[in-house]
């Protein structure tokens, strides 16, 4: 059943309606063709979802009714930030894609050193809005609760300012030898409520930047033996940590992750 974010001003409890305005209702109306008497998913962007009714199609607004809310817990205990620094071509949109799916709850493109692409404030706000929909698209696919942000493009130094505020600060890093800190991040995860994960560009980090990084808290891992691309090494990091958090592999009680028999 589709499933649309609804803005909060839409939403009326005293009438039990929501009302749908915005690129919506193009895509409800046109491509989807659904019309009076047909349901779909409304989220209000927080913890709750209503299953409504369309009951008016205009040009620009849906106004349907409210059968039935709930709360489900779709979104992943633990806010995860991915700060990407920016790749050629349509990479990026991928990334933002498959980033959503996974439960990040946002996305910060980053400028360093070896970025090969160098956007200005224009081309970069542009872009900014081409990545929000795919966000927005990927977030209505996945049944996310909540509309992840993609931020405006950061300097380096910038985004380890903020990168360094959360719980958790993480970096992989293809010079790293072992899994020793991949495992203690994994084991750590326990009673923390943000964790961040800087990726590099095709090029990889300049030496002094994982240094800077390290200054500003992060914790170099590995991801294995094998050397992986951008767009790969985000999706690698994100799926183990939604693997760990809501599988098989999540913490118990103590904060103790299993260690299938290490």
């Amino acid at each position: 059943m589709p499933r649309f974010f609804a803005d909060p001003t839409g939403i009326d409890r005293s009438s039990n309606t929501i009302t749908l305005t915005g690129p919506d209702v193009n895509h409800i109306k046109n491509v989807l063709r659904m019309g009076p008497g047909e349901e779909l998913w409304i989220s209000d962007g927080d913890k709750k979802e209503y299953h409504c009714r369309i009951d008016r199609v205009s040009s620009d607004r849906i106004e349907t009714t409210i059968l039935y809310e709930q709360e489900p817990s779709y979104e992943l205990p633990l806010e995860i930030v991915l700060f990407q620094c920016i790749p050629k071509g349509d990479k990026m949109d991928l990334i933002i894609q498959k980033a959503v799916e996974l439960g990040a709850s946002a996305v910060v493109p980053v400028d360093s050193a070896r970025c090969i692409v160098k956007l200005d404030e224009k081309k970069a706000e542009k872009r900014r809005a081409r990545w929000t929909q795919i966000a927005e698209g990927a977030a209505m696919q996945s049944r996310r609760m909540r509309l992840p942000q993609i931020l405006p493009v950061m300097k380096y130094k910038d985004a380890l300012e903020l990168a360094s505020e959360k719980d958790l600060f993480v970096i992989p890093y293809e010079l790293e030898e072992g899994m020793q800190n991949t495992r203690t991040v994994f084991r750590s995860l326990a009673g923390k409520k943000s964790i961040a994960v800087l990726i590099g560009p095709e090029g990889g980090f300049e030496p002094d930047e994982v240094e800077k990084a390290r200054e500003k808290g992060a914790l170099p891992i590995s991801l294995g033996k094998r050397i992986l691309r951008t767009e790969t090494a985000g999706m690698t990091f994100l799926s183990a940590l939604m693997l760990c958090l809501e599988g098989a592999f999540a913490p118990d009680e103590s904060g103790t992750v299993p260690n299938n028999g290490e």
